[in-house]
């Protein structure tokens, strides 16, 4: 087994609370890092723009753009 087969095993074992925990604590980190180095504040609020596009593009293609034959329920 690969190692990213792996890691997505053991992945799709997390909960919605464990996601939105992990959510909560990269948060946190950015915070920390905020604090820590200031000077990332100063930054043109487009960098921050361009990088939450970039980092939305994966999740989005993937929840969106199956072509899955299942249909809603009726």
């Amino acid at each position: 087994m690969t190692m990213w087969g792996y890691f997505d095993r053991r992945a799709r074992r997390l909960g919605i609370l464990d996601t939105k925990l992990a959510q909560a604590a990269a948060i946190c980190v950015a915070l920390i890092v905020v604090k820590l180095i200031p000077k990332i504040m100063e930054l043109n609020v487009w960098w921050f723009v361009l990088f939450a596009i970039v980092c939305a593009i994966k999740p989005l293609i993937t929840f969106y753009g199956r072509n899955d034959t299942e249909q809603f329920p009726s």
